[in-house]
């Protein structure tokens, strides 16, 4: 903010003027609001996703392993779960290095031995971009599946194509996700901060549980908590309404890990 006077002390109009920039730009359309923000997002909803995600160019300090005959001595193993192509050209995949040149199905059948027995859901009504985080995030914690509640489309970008290694499902509505849940006998824990919400700090998550949680903006909507047996809300001290979907999303899955997990088995 600068006032009329640039580099002089302000007097007393001047801060009159610092009052009014002050003022307008709390009230100015913040990132969120701008249309550019809105442009960018169609964008990145049409333009191409990444195939695969590289972890850089070969080299020193980039993640991933080079050629086998680059990084081992002798002949790769006999193993059915190899890859020959990422043995030949290497393999720099986000992927840890305990799957390193393991084909896709291989790591996918290993995963499904050590998912755990929660699952995500998150309200995809209007092409939300953090639904990618959330299944980033979600293959990160180990949940055995993700639902997508809504619009089928949605934003890959966010998940790095962790997607690939993830169970997803997707149902058009709540009333779809009720019954799925209804014949897998899984209590449905929504997340939002409402009024009546139990604290997630003090809550006890069930271990076999679905973790439901809104579209960005307006939260868990009204039907999504009509099926849900509790709400649980996230402790928050500054002056935002609210956290990004995929930051709320990280925490209650940590808290459900920190409950139930078996920390031996982290990598």
């Amino acid at each position: 903010m600068t006032s009329e006077h640039e580099g002089a002390a302000p007097g007393p109009t001047d801060l009159d003027d610092v009052g009014r920039g002050l003022r307008s730009s709390l009230t100015a359309p913040g990132p969120t609001e701008s249309d550019d923000v809105g442009r960018g997002l169609r964008s990145s909803l049409t333009a191409p996703g990444p195939t695969e995600w590289i972890t850089g160019l070969p080299g020193p300090g980039t993640a991933g392993l080079g050629p086998w005959e680059q990084e081992r001595e002798g002949p790769p193993p006999d193993d059915p779960r190899l890859d020959p192509e990422l043995l030949a050209e290497g393999d720099r995949r986000n992927v840890v290095d305990a799957y390193r040149y393991w084909r896709r199905e291989a790591i996918v059948a290993d995963l499904d031995a050590r998912r755990h027995p929660f699952e995500v859901a998150v309200e995809n009504l209007g092409h939300d971009a953090n639904i990618g985080t959330v299944v980033r995030t979600a293959n990160a914690f180990g949940a055995r599946a993700v639902h997508i509640v809504g619009r089928r489309r949605w934003n890959r970008r966010g998940a790095m194509v962790t997607d690939r290694y993830q169970h997803i499902h997707h149902h058009p509505d709540t009333d779809a996700l009720a019954a799925w849940c209804a014949d897998a006998d899984l209590p449905i824990i929504a997340v939002d901060n409402l009024p009546g919400a139990v604290p997630l700090e003090r809550a006890r998550l069930p271990r076999r549980c679905l973790l439901l949680f809104g579209q960005e903006g307006p939260g868990v909507s009204g039907e999504a908590r009509d099926i849900a047996v509790t709400t649980v809300s996230i402790a928050q001290f500054g002056s935002t309404r609210s956290i990004n979907v995929g930051v709320a999303a990280g925490i209650a899955m940590h808290a459900w890990v920190r409950e139930h997990a078996d920390l031996d088995t982290a990598w």
